[in-house]
């Protein structure tokens, strides 16, 4: 006998469809929820009929979607899993150096199966935290998963919860931590029937893609509780070590409690009763250090935040042409890197050209460790109309620079799939959906947000065609050759400084020191025992050394001689006296 549950406090009528017959529902309660008992085992289909609809729609809570965002819901029981994990901590994340990957174009099958042959690798490339893009059950063969629907339910495509598990139960094996991506600010255009069922959003804030969850109005206990049961449900039943949580900037809550404070606490007794360490890392574009704040400081109590101004400052000293474009008019200068080293906010509360108002706070009293570092991720790639990853838009020499000061940097590193070896295949937005209309929506969206960066509508990819897609799978032969396996062997030495030195994995702020010259394009950042000197200038920099250090590692032939280091144009030397 199987107990069925659902919340639809808008229908005056339910019956669920299990296999070919069909039961009236008892309900509402109170709450808005309906109940029956069933004879139904493990695999069997279902779904609800709503009042007199005759359309069977599945379950918002729905484990198993083999036939896709409209197709039946279909029993799963998490208990039939065996898990090899029991003794799993995880590595601190304070010391993590985060791999973020789509299962979908990580490899030529995009299954987590086939995932499971590259962890190795990603061991012994250094990593401690595998990042995955959302994962939930998303419309069409293909897409980034940020239009997900089905938020319980693993995608089938990539081999849905049995797979997910034998992904995490590997990686844990393999000593990796697992992060997944959810999104908690929308749902996605297709395959979306929770207003069937209850006011799962509202239509008294709006986001950029609809429609703002409700968090706050009426009806918003049940629909928090959704989204409090989906994070348990993924660190509970899954095994995942933290949730990376979608442009929480979206989210509109105005309780006395906000939602992701409730959420942290949430999490945090989970945390305390799984006994293991769990994260919640947050995008967000406010520049409010009170997301990161613990709670007990009056703040939302995440533990981390992307750091989009230190990506934005170095990107445009990296790739003059973007100044002036989009956001990227409110960057450009190298006293905006330095800040971002030392302050993490660029924009702490001054001016912004590109909002036309005052932006951010100050971040006071907080571990550079709440923030995470990129030069590359799935936006900043994906997002450009190419897809182009760096090495396509700087060269070798200069992306080598960048690699460096992401992971010499004080905040927590984070590399996207294939930067590792400056991957030769670019990363394009994607999508696939059956609905023309839909699809022709899609691709003029498009269009109009490169149409403020200056892209010519003719080198735009048709993110539609599915060939957009195989385009962005990566070709791990590039291994094979040597501009791709230098720059994987600069990666790994780079890792292995970071993982090794005590001054590295400092993330007091007030231990970084920076100078720049905006007139000959270096940077110096000293850390601790570890001095990083990198210069984007097109002539050769010199710099004063300490008596006691050495070259631990230089993209080019940096020399050091009588207390003086010359670092050749576009390269970065790194000097200490902590490491051999």
């Amino acid at each position: 006998m199987h107990d069925f549950s659902l919340w639809a406090p808008r229908p005056t009528k339910v019956a669920i469809r299990v296999g070919d017959q069909t039961y009236a529902m008892q309900g509402p309660d109170r709450d808005g929820l309906w109940k029956a008992s069933v004879e139904a085992p493990t695999g069997t289909e279902y779904g609800f009929l709503l009042d007199d609809d005759p359309v069977v729609y599945p379950d918002p809570r729905s484990l198993l979607q083999p036939r896709g965002v409209h197709g039946p819901s279909v029993l799963y029981d998490h208990r039939d899993f065996q898990w090899d994990d029991s003794t799993w901590q995880g590595p601190p994340f304070g010391g993590a150096v985060v791999y973020e990957l789509h299962i979908g174009t990580f490899t030529a099958e995009g299954t987590f199966d086939a995932a499971l042959a590259r962890l190795p690798y990603l061991f012994d490339l250094g990593i401690t935290h595998v990042g995955l893009m959302p994962v939930a059950e998303f419309p069409g063969d293909c897409g980034w998963g940020y239009d997900g629907v089905d938020l319980f339910a693993v995608s089938h495509r990539y081999g849905g919860p049995d797979g997910l598990k034998r992904f995490v139960n590997s990686c844990h094996v393999h000593g990796l931590a697992v992060i997944l991506d959810v999104v908690y600010n929308h749902f996605g255009p297709v395959g979306n029937y929770t207003a069937k069922f209850g006011p799962y959003v509202t239509d008294r804030h709006h986001t950029p893609w609809g429609d703002a969850i409700n968090f706050e109005d009426s009806g918003s206990d049940q629909v928090r509780q959704f989204f409090f049961d989906n994070a348990t449900m993924w660190m509970r039943d899954f095994h995942i070590d933290g949730l990376r949580l979608d442009a929480i900037h979206e989210i509109v809550d105005r309780s006395a409690v906000h939602f992701l404070e409730q959420l942290a606490a949430n999490v945090d007794n989970l945390s305390s009763t799984l006994g293991r360490r769990l994260v919640l890392i947050a995008e967000s574009d406010l520049n409010n250090p009170q997301i990161v704040k613990p709670i007990e400081a009056g703040g939302f109590g995440m533990d981390a935040q992307w750091s989009d101004d230190f990506h934005h400052s170095l990107f445009t000293l990296l790739h003059v042409d973007e100044r002036g474009k989009g956001y990227y008019d409110d960057f450009g200068e190298f006293e905006c890197l330095a800040k971002s080293l030392k302050e993490m906010f660029v924009y702490d509360g001054i001016y912004s050209s590109y909002r036309n108002r005052r932006h951010g706070r100050p971040v006071d009293g907080l571990s550079a460790h709440h923030f995470i570092g990129f030069i590359q991720n799935h936006d900043q790639v994906g997002n450009r109309a190419t897809g182009d990853r760096l090495e396509h838009i700087v060269g070798m020499a200069r992306t080598k620079v960048a690699l460096a000061i992401v992971l010499t940097a004080p905040f927590v590193p984070m590399l996207f799939q294939g930067e590792e070896f400056a991957a030769s295949t670019p990363f394009l937005y994607f999508a696939n959906h059956e609905d023309p209309e839909m699809a022709r929506l899609v691709a003029e969206g498009r269009k109009r947000e490169f149409a403020a960066f200056g892209w010519d509508e003719a080198q735009l990819s048709n993110p539609e065609d599915y060939e957009t897609f195989q385009r962005s799978q990566l070709n791990w032969a590039d291994l094979n050759q040597a501009k791709h396996a230098e720059m994987l062997d600069w990666t790994k030495r780079l890792i292995h400084l970071r993982r090794n030195s005590i001054s590295l994995n400092d993330g007091d702020r007030g231990h970084v020191k920076v100078s720049f010259s905006d007139e000959q394009h270096w940077l110096r950042m000293d850390r601790g025992q570890v001095n990083i000197f990198a210069n984007l200038g097109d002539a050769p920099a010199s710099f004063e050394a300490d008596a006691d250090q050495h070259i631990v590692l230089a993209s080019d032939n940096a020399t050091l001689a009588e207390g003086m280091v010359v670092v050749p144009a576009n390269s970065i030397a790194i000097l200490s006296s902590e490491l051999q």
